[in-house]
């Protein structure tokens, strides 16, 4: 297999870490691609531009983040990353709606702040502001309360990549200020072998 990835994509980092907490990293030639760019090695491989891609023996492409994590699903033989079975009473799967949000809140924000300041919506800016504000609250009362917790998971990766890319990529957001749990938890995530191991680098 091969993954075809971005260091900075936090899209990309959630397979990443999950190739590490399911021992299938060993297994996966990793490519790094340039993004935004027509002689983008990744072109050939997945018109779409977008990261992660995956590669399998046989040439069958995988792409989007959730849905290569149900692949991998099939690949290990330990605690599934996204059960859908019920058997978590569907917790991964409600915890998981709720990081994805956050995380695409984050990156739509993001973008909206690139261009000049006179080519800005701040209309649309003040939505997405108000969103990732509205979601990071929501987030830090189910932290505390005991959510996002217990083995690896899909909700706890793509949670974990969605404020690991904050910091280093989205500066002018303090997520941390009034919220002390959200804050400690994504500490004790960025600890974690397979998190430190796919670190973004700042822009």
């Amino acid at each position: 297999m091969q993954l075809y990835y971005a260091a900075r994509s936090p899209f990309a980092r959630i397979v990443r870490v999950a190739l590490i907490e399911t021992g299938l990293d060993a297994i996966v030639q990793k490519q790094e691609v340039a993004l935004y760019s027509l002689e983008s090695t990744l072109l050939p491989v997945n018109p779409v531009g977008r990261v992660p891609t995956l590669i399998l023996d046989d040439g069958t492409r995988l792409t989007e983040s959730q849905l290569i994590l149900n692949y991998i699903d099939t690949r290990h033989s330990g605690p599934k990353l996204l059960p859908r079975d019920g058997s978590d009473n569907w917790r991964t799967l409600s915890e998981l709606g709720i990081a994805a949000g956050l995380l695409d809140g984050i990156v739509a924000w993001s973008r909206l702040t690139r261009p000049p300041e006179n080519e800005r919506s701040p209309r649309v800016i003040a939505w997405e502001t108000a969103r990732v504000n509205r979601v990071a609250d929501e987030l830090e009362t189910a932290v505390a309360d005991g959510g996002y917790s217990g083995p690896i998971n899909a909700a706890r990766i793509t949670l974990g990549c969605a404020l690991g890319w904050i910091e280093p990529c989205m500066k002018l957001w303090k997520f941390r200020e009034s919220r002390p749990a959200l804050s400690a938890w994504s500490d004790a995530i960025t600890a974690t072998p397979s998190f430190q191991a796919t670190l973004p680098p700042p822009l």
